[in-house]
C-alpha cells in the first residue's frame, strides 16, 4: 500500500477499509430500519435473528446495534460460532459470560442459565447473547436456545438472544425440530446487496468519512464498480481501494473505468 495514496485524492485516513467506527457506518434506511426493529425486540426482552449474505453489513450491523444497548442496562456477549458440539457451543457461550468452561453439558447449560438470572436479579442488567455466523450450527445444537432461554417453565423472560448468519440459516430456522426456537423470534431482519444508487452513495459516504471533499471516482468507474461488485460491500471496498492505488500508481485524480476493470483483475481470478 503506498503511503502517499491517500494524501492524493485529499484523504486524512485510508478509505474502504474495515476498520471504521459505528458512528462513521452508511446510516441507510436499509441498515437502519433492520437495527431498530431488532433494538425493540430486544427492548421487550424477546429475541430475534438477523440473515444477510455474506458481505452485505450483517457485522456492522450488529456492532450498531450492540452499541445501542447502554451497558447500564444491557450485558452483551458475542459468540462466533461454527460447527460445534452442543457441548462445545456451551463452552463458547461460558468463555464468553467469563465462566469456567469445564463440567457436562447439563452442569454447563444449568450453570449458564444461572449467570443469566444473576445478571438481571443481582446486577440488574438484562442478558443478550449474540450468535454470529449461526448458518453453520447443527439443528440439535440450534436446539440448545430453547433451553437456555427456558426460565421457570417457559414463564418468565430472561435472556434475549440475536441469531446471525447468512442465507442457510433461513433454511434451518424452517426445520421441524427447530419450531420452538423459530416461535421465540420477536422479528427475523434481512439484509441485501445495495442497488445502483446505493452503491454511489455508499462511496461517496465512505470517501466523505476518510476526508476527501470530493468523490474521486468518474462516472464510469461508479458504474463499473457496482457492475462488477453487483452492490456487495465487502466487493465494493476491495475494488475502490485497489483502484484508487492504480490511479496513485498512474498519478491520475480521478479513478476511470480501465483502473476498475483492472483492479478487479488483480483481485480475483
Amino acid at each position: 500500500m503506498n503511503r502517499t495514496m491517500p494524501s492524493r485524492f485529499g484523504f486524512h485516513s485510508l478509505p474502504f477499509t474495515r476498520e471504521i467506527r459505528v458512528t462513521d457506518r452508511f446510516a441507510h434506511e436499509l441498515y437502519e430500519r433492520p437495527r431498530e426493529y431488532l433494538l425493540r425486540a430486544v427492548d421487550k426482552r424477546m429475541s430475534a435473528a438477523l440473515i444477510a449474505p455474506a458481505g452485505t453489513g450483517k457485522t456492522m450491523l450488529l456492532r450498531a446495534l450492540m452499541e445501542a444497548l447502554p451497558e447500564s442496562r444491557y450485558r452483551v456477549r458475542y459468540v462466533k460460532v461454527t460447527d460445534l458440539s452442543k457441548r462445545d457451543l456451551c463452552r463458547e457461550i461460558a468463555t464468553a459470560v467469563g465462566m469456567e468452561p469445564a463440567g457436562t453439558y447439563p452442569t454447563l447449560v444449568r450453570r449458564l442459565q444461572e449467570r443469566f438470572a444473576n445478571d438481571l436479579e443481582v446486577d440488574a442488567v438484562r442478558p443478550v447473547l449474540f450468535l454470529d455466523d449461526g448458518h453453520g450450527m447443527r439443528p440439535e445444537v440450534l436446539g440448545i436456545l430453547r433451553i437456555l432461554t427456558n426460565f421457570e417453565m417457559d414463564s418468565r423472560l430472561v435472556l434475549s438472544f440475536v441469531l446471525a448468519g447468512q442465507p442457510p440459516l433461513t433454511r434451518l430456522l424452517r426445520d421441524e425440530r427447530l419450531k420452538d426456537v423459530t416461535h421465540r423470534l420477536a422479528h427475523c431482519a434481512t439484509l441485501r446487496a445495495l442497488s445502483r444508487q446505493e452503491t454511489a452513495e455508499y462511496i461517496t459516504h465512505r470517501c466523505q468519512i476518510a476526508g476527501s471533499t470530493s468523490v474521486p471516482f468518474d462516472d464510469g468507474a461508479m458504474v463499473a464498480i457496482y457492475e462488477i461488485g453487483r452492490g456487495n460491500l465487502r466487493a465494493t471496498d476491495h475494488l475502490a481501494l485497489q483502484a484508487l492505488e492504480l490511479a496513485h500508481d498512474a498519478s491520475c485524480d480521478v479513478v476511470d473505468t480501465q483502473q476498475v476493470t483492472e483492479a478487479r483483475r488483480l483481485l480475483w481470478p
